[in-house]
């Protein structure tokens, strides 16, 4: 069984209410149909009804069973321009800006649904930016206790590799820091071993990436690498992580023999930690696009509960994975 499937079955056995507000997106109609039809978690979609049953009557696919919210008829509307007002007054916001916001922002509607417990999690980010997905993320749902930055992650699986654990290995950050510090990048090796080892159930093993593999180049984007290793090691005693290493140097054990002997991980990483935004999003899709690699991501971690953003390049099988992820994600909260 492929690493997805065990993933919708983990889903399958806990069913979650997950919001997908991208409902003018055939890509997200015929995922929820699939989605539903799988049984892996209850969808709720946000939008005009009539649009969304026209679009799906046009893809020829079945909504049965999705819950279907429109803003402007939703009978919880007044108690989500409430929760809206008074989570973000502080920052300027009056009821009837909230009002204003929820009625044409779908993603933030979802948001708020979540915030208020009538869903699990979200899934945006086929037809949106990243920033776009977690702005309202960040301002109604903030940072889960003890994390230092919210960071973006991919869980690569490469069929017939012997990378990583069973050719699935977790790469971030792919989406979101751009330019992150040494001490940035030694709170997202953290955090990306506690998601590897929720969403996986391996060891996490970790490779602080760079062109330079134990001093065999010199440069400040070296030497960050190195301090964030240091940082890790200081700061997060527990993580098996070692750098600065070149991907081989990670990844194959008698690569890692030649190029850093005594390695303590030895060659055997499944979580890569890159340097920057640049590397990270480069790597993930040329893994994707010449490796035929699954992408599921960007996955967010450190939210107080779980919303995720897609790829716009995504494929509908991209959003199922996805929400799958994202239920398991919420049956760990």
């Amino acid at each position: 069984m492929s690493y997805i499937e065990t993933i919708k079955d983990k889903a399958r056995s806990d069913r979650k209410k997950i919001v997908l507000p991208e409902t003018t997106d055939k890509r997200t109609l015929i995922a929820a149909s699939h989605i539903v039809e799988e049984g892996i978690a209850d969808i709720i979609m946000i939008g005009n009804p009539e649009k969304i049953m026209d679009g799906a009557t046009w893809l020829e696919i079945e909504l049965e069973g999705v819950t279907i919210i429109n803003p402007e008829t939703c009978e919880r509307l007044e108690e989500y321009v409430d929760l809206f007002y008074e989570i973000r007054k502080g920052k300027g916001m009056t009821p009837e800006k909230a009002r204003d916001i929820l009625l044409s922002d779908y993603l933030t509607f979802g948001v708020i649904m979540v915030k208020a417990n009538h869903a699990d999690g979200m899934v945006a980010g086929a037809c949106h930016a990243t920033a776009d997905t977690l702005r309202p993320a960040l301002q109604i749902l903030k940072t889960a206790p003890g994390v230092k930055l919210v960071s973006g992650f991919f869980l690569m699986c490469c069929p017939g590799s012997s990378c990583g654990e069973n050719g699935t290995l977790l790469f971030a950050d792919c989406g979101l820091n751009q330019d992150p510090t040494a001490e940035e990048l030694a709170a997202i090796a953290e955090t990306s071993a506690r998601s590897f080892k929720s969403l996986v159930g391996a060891k996490p093993v970790i490779a602080m990436l760079s062109h330079s593999t134990k001093g065999s180049a010199k440069h400040p984007l070296v030497d960050k690498m190195v301090e964030a290793t240091r940082i890790a090691h200081e700061q997060y005693p527990h993580l098996s992580i070692d750098g600065e290493l070149q991907p081989d140097a990670a990844l194959v054990p008698h690569v890692a023999k030649t190029k850093a002997p005594g390695s303590e991980i030895g060659g055997k990483a499944n979580v890569l930690i890159f340097p920057n935004l640049d590397c990270g999003n480069i790597g993930y899709k040329l893994v994707q696009r010449l490796g035929n690699a699954e992408a599921y991501g960007p996955m967010l971690q450190g939210i107080a509960k779980p919303v995720n953003d897609l790829s716009r390049g995504c494929s509908w099988e991209d959003i199922v994975g996805v929400v799958a992820l994202t239920a398991v994600q919420a049956q760990l909260q």
